[in-house]
């Protein structure tokens, strides 16, 4: 959720897969820059079932936004043998990314529809991270009963 720079708050990171599911979620504060959560994210991606061998453990590909461009995080996903497709600052523009990233902005919007999670009123960031997961799993359940 998109929050101005210097204000109280919280923002809530999401990586999901092609179809929509959310695979990681996290929160921060408003006046932390998106690029630290990247990490974090990654590793708490559970593994990933495929249809033939082993468990794959990391996704083979990764899209995100100019916010995401600097050479440590291209390196350590690299490191993990994740490729990257993200959009450089000052050269690409952001609308090549467009068809990847309106999965992102769909999931936000279905998170924002939960009550809770439209305004924090909880104190803690656990319960907070608490009530993100239960709305991401009820997203799973409902796209995965269809």
């Amino acid at each position: 959720m998109s929050v101005d720079r210097g204000k109280k708050g919280s923002k809530i990171h999401l990586i999901t897969e092609r179809s929509d599911l959310p695979l990681s979620v996290g929160i921060s504060g408003a006046n932390v820059h998106d690029s630290q959560a990247l990490e974090q994210l990654v590793r708490a991606i559970p593994p990933i079932r495929s249809r033939r061998g082993p468990r794959r453990r990391r996704p083979a590909k990764l899209h995100a936004d100019k916010g995401y461009d600097y050479d440590h995080l291209r390196r350590w996903l690299r490191k993990r043998g994740i490729r990257h497709r993200i959009a450089r600052k000052g050269i690409e523009s952001s609308t090549r990314l467009g068809r990847h990233r309106w999965t992102i902005e769909r999931t936000m919007s279905w998170l924002g529809g939960c009550r809770r999670l439209h305004r924090r009123y909880e104190r803690k960031a656990e319960h907070f991270l608490a009530f993100t997961a239960i709305a991401c799993s009820l997203i799973c359940y409902h796209r995965l009963t269809k």
